[in-house]
């Protein structure tokens, strides 16, 4: 079942970790520094069970300015947030900036926790709580339950219970469906079990003997046990606090920031396109290719941000932007992500992430080429999923993408995507062009293929007007290194459906293609036809034929007399002699009827039934085999059909 995860925010030293030891008895601090000054560097997990039956998992999150990359990392699958004020102190900078990094990272819900009551006066407690409610105005504590706690005392502490078990007791607890996810928050090793990994689960399901792969890097290894808060457990779902004992892998190989996931689920990647909220209490612009930290999941990485359709970005504003990344991060569109500065360090905005293997886009110079960033974010913005399918397969061109790569691209998987894709394909939006590995072009990209397959044909007829048309290969290599195979073969074979081409053995052509020749290649054909019709047996050689036609061009001659070959008028024999061929099919028939009577033949037979000479007859006989008329056995010949 999954679990809500509650996490605390607030400033140094407001009596978070109090809080969460009053409210549980678990004390989160375990590091020896975070005890000798009293204050958490870590992240630090705890658990409520409620009287409604679920279990609360809780994350402590560090409160000093110089661990917002702690708590940040503490934030990512919190589905509520205990905002945490001291009575006695107020609103102070990291009250700010957790609230605004929970805003960022899309915490929808809370409860306002105001804490050490115990440390004044009725009157100051009433200020800091009307101080406190005027700075949630607007925002997604706006309603939230307030309680003034002591953990000293534990005074509203059970409060807070009732109000946490009447939150999950509501809750629609379904399963998050998906490969599973897991950012990496701990690491080490147990002596006798080997290395565990930490984390919040995020979606999906584990169980023990599964295999998951730690991304950006493609290094697997086994599930060797799952706990959950201390327990053993055989599987764990979304929303958990997780332990995996993993085998086959060394501690050295993993680092807090990678994704535990299921193999296969994301690809890593320098580039995201984003929806960025550049905070209002900013007090300049944001420039172009700005070097910033962005945290996501569970990772802190340097990149810029790239403004795509602006020179600047105000405070307050929100835009499209392409974040460069130095480090390759793995997720999907819709995890979130907070943006700090680079120096000083503050928290500078954040959003949702729409992109998550973009192509590479470029600032616009001008309008009109600003508006296409603005189009094709606003289809990343958009609900519908075919619009983004079918601007996914564009942006890969005839490259296109399998049914896999497309999940990793929308964050969506199996029966689901199947579910999704069934539109496009059945509309023809989308095609299918490599069965095998499911891979998908988007139809304006195979119609551009044909397009040129169609155009290149066109060129060549109007070139070569005898010339019956391309090879493949020749055909193929006219679209370039970029189209493979399979796609060159889908937009063929889609032409051929159409009665647009003809494809004739190797050759292929338009279907509207006829030989035209002129008036004198007319009579040249005509000639050539004659010449070798006069010859009859006694054929003439290819030289001797060159020799008699000298007035013509050799070019033309060799395109006529290929033109006479392919309308089967002349037969080669060799590489030297072509025949009539009505008078080979002649040939055929009293060889056919010699063997058939006398049960072979030979040369010097051959020579008798035909009057030819060797320089004839031989070539004629070995002719014979390649058509596989005759098969050679010795120095005779019997007829194949009979040789069995």
């Amino acid at each position: 079942m999954r679990e809500i995860v509650l996490g605390t925010a607030g400033h140094v030293d407001h009596g978070k970790t109090s809080f969460v030891r009053a409210l549980t008895g678990i004390e989160t601090d375990r590091l020896a520094e975070e005890k000798k000054r009293g204050i958490t560097i870590e992240l630090g997990f705890a658990y409520l069970d409620l009287p409604c039956g679920h279990r609360l998992g809780i994350v402590d999150v560090p409160g000093h300015e110089k661990f917002v990359k702690n708590m940040v990392a503490g934030v990512t699958g919190m589905d509520l947030v205990a905002f945490i004020i001291a009575a006695d102190e107020g609103i102070m900078p990291q009250t700010k900036e957790h609230f605004e990094i929970c805003r960022l990272l899309g915490v929808k819900q809370g409860i306002i926790v105001i804490t050490k009551k115990d440390m004044v006066e009725e009157e100051w407690l009433e200020m800091v709580t009307e101080e406190v409610r005027e700075y949630c105005e607007g925002s997604f504590l706006e309603e939230a339950p307030l309680v003034h706690v002591s953990s000293t005392t534990g005074d509203g502490i059970d409060d807070i219970k009732v109000l946490l078990d009447e939150f999950v007791a509501g809750q629609q607890f379904k399963e998050v469906h998906g490969p599973f996810r897991l950012p990496v928050d701990r690491i080490f090793a147990i002596k006798g079990f080997g290395a565990v990994v930490t984390g919040t689960s995020m979606s999906g399901r584990l169980n023990i003997g599964d295999e998951l792969c730690f991304y950006p890097s493609d290094m697997t290894a086994k599930v060797r046990g799952i706990q959950v808060h201390s327990k053993d457990v055989e599987t764990v779902e979304a929303g958990h606090r997780t332990a995996i004992n993993l085998q086959g892998v060394d501690t050295a190989a993993v680092s807090r920031g990678m994704v535990a996931a299921t193999p296969g689920c994301l690809s890593p990647g320098y580039m995201l396109d984003c929806d960025f909220l550049y905070l209002a209490s900013i007090s300049k612009p944001l420039k172009h290719r700005t070097r910033v930290r962005v945290h996501l999941g569970t990772i802190e990485v340097m990149g810029r941000i790239s403004l795509l359709d602006r020179d600047v970005l105000q405070p307050g504003d929100t835009a499209g932007v392409q974040l460069l990344l130095e480090e390759p991060v793995s997720c999907w569109p819709g995890d979130r992500y907070v943006v700090r500065s680079y120096s000083p360090v503050a928290t500078i905005g954040g959003g949702e992430i729409l992109g998550n293997m973009p192509p590479r886009k470029r600032k616009r110079l001008n309008e009109p080429d600003r508006d296409k960033n603005r189009a094709v974010f606003q289809i990343l913005y958009d609900e519908n999923v075919e619009n983004k399918i079918l601007l996914f397969l564009n942006e890969r061109g005839t490259s296109g993408l399998t049914f896999d790569e497309l999940a990793v691209r929308l964050g969506v998987f199996a029966k689901q995507l199947k579910k999704l894709i069934s539109a496009p394909l059945s509309s023809r939006k989308i095609v299918v062009v490599d069965s095998t590995t499911q891979r998908y072009l988007a139809k304006s990209v195979s119609d551009g293929v044909e397009q040129v397959l169609q155009k290149n044909l066109e060129i060549y007829h109007v070139k070569n007007p005898m010339q019956l048309g391309l090879s493949k290969e020749e055909l193929r290599s006219g679209l370039g290194h970029n189209v493979d195979g399979k796609v060159f073969h889908f937009c063929l074979n889609e032409l051929q459906k159409k009665d647009l081409i003809v494809q004739e053995e190797s050759v292929v052509r338009l279907a509207s293609h006829q030989v035209a020749l002129q008036a004198d290649e007319r009579k040249l054909q005509k000639d050539l036809e004659k010449w070798y019709r006069g010859k009859g047996l006694k054929t003439a050689t290819i030289r001797e034929t060159m020799d008699e036609f000298s007035d013509y061009p050799e070019t033309l001659v060799k395109e006529v007399f290929a033109l006479l070959q392919r309308e089967d008028k002349l037969l080669k024999v060799s590489e030297t002699l072509y025949y009539d061929a009505a008078a080979i099919e002649v040939l055929l028939k009293d060889v056919t009827a010699f063997i058939e009577k006398e049960g072979e033949i030979d040369a010097p037979r051959f020579k008798n039934l035909t009057g030819l000479t060797r320089k004839f007859s031989i070539p004629l006989l070995e002719y014979f085999d390649r058509i596989k008329l005759t098969i050679r056995v010795g120095d005779i010949r019997i007829l194949r059909k009979s040789s069995s």
